[in-house]
């Protein structure tokens, strides 16, 4: 799945599910641009990493929830990539969990501003560039939390549907100039911030993963590469749930 010549725009691509596809289109050919937003030592790590495969990389920092910030990373990534921007990939998120009714406003806000927003402000940011090459491959990191829902996570699970149904939208409006949009809703995935977690929880969850393992974030990002290659060049508007098989079970 050549990616050879093509610029990636990766959002939150410090550590995790990021990190993983930055340095999976890397040895697919892409040239990276890897955003983060606070966290410079773990970024130059995945820049490090995606220079270890032989790609170009730079680091963009920005916080996408941010109106001018979002528009500054688009227009970086686009300087990168010597005008063009090939590929975005919105994956930065947070998650601030617990139960509904002692939920803050302030955790509700932020989920929201950054895993949904964020997406909004630099996918309309990086639709003038794509539209004007009259091509482009966009994906969204959604959850199966925002397919299924999941308890103690109103505010993710909201923000992640919210994702799917901005990720179909997209996908209908942007079609006619070769720009396709889609979803990935990656189920359980140890991560740094999700690692001591899933570990407590590991004999609840485990059963209901027909698989009978967790996924890794090298699961997520291979199909995120498969999605911004040629090879699924008429897909568009659809959501590949990496879990498992746990949602369909």
């Amino acid at each position: 799945m050549g990616l050879e010549g093509r610029t990636a725009l990766i959002t939150g691509a410090g550590r995790g599910i990021g990190r993983a596809t930055a340095a999976r289109l890397a040895r697919d050919g892409a040239r990276i641009a890897i955003n983060y937003k606070g966290n410079a030592e773990a970024a130059e790590e995945s820049k490090r990493l995606v220079e270890k495969g032989g790609a170009e990389a730079t680091l963009i920092k920005g916080d996408v929830s941010v109106d001018d910030q979002a528009e500054q990373v688009v227009k970086a990534a686009v300087a990168f990539g010597n005008g063009r921007l090939d590929i975005l990939v919105n994956n930065a998120g947070i998650t601030r969990d617990n139960l509904l009714v002692r939920m803050s406003s302030e955790d509700w806000d932020a989920v929201v501003d950054l895993n949904l927003r964020g997406a909004f402000l630099v996918t309309k940011a990086a639709m003038r560039p794509m539209m004007k090459q009259r091509s482009g491959r966009i994906v969204n990191v959604s959850s199966v939390a925002g397919v299924a829902g999941n308890m103690g996570q109103a505010n993710y699970a909201a923000a992640k549907a919210g994702l799917i149904g901005f990720t179909k939208t997209i996908a209908r409006e942007m079609a006619t100039r070769n720009i396709t949009a889609n979803a990935v809703a990656p189920g359980f995935i140890p991560t740094d911030l999700t690692r001591d977690l899933l570990a407590r929880m590991e004999q609840t969850i485990l059963p209901q993963i027909p698989l009978g393992r967790f996924g890794t974030v090298e699961d997520v990002a291979n199909a995120i590469a498969f999605l911004v290659s040629d090879d699924a060049s008429y897909i568009t508007g659809q959501v590949l749930v990496v879990d498992g098989g746990m949602v369909t079970a």
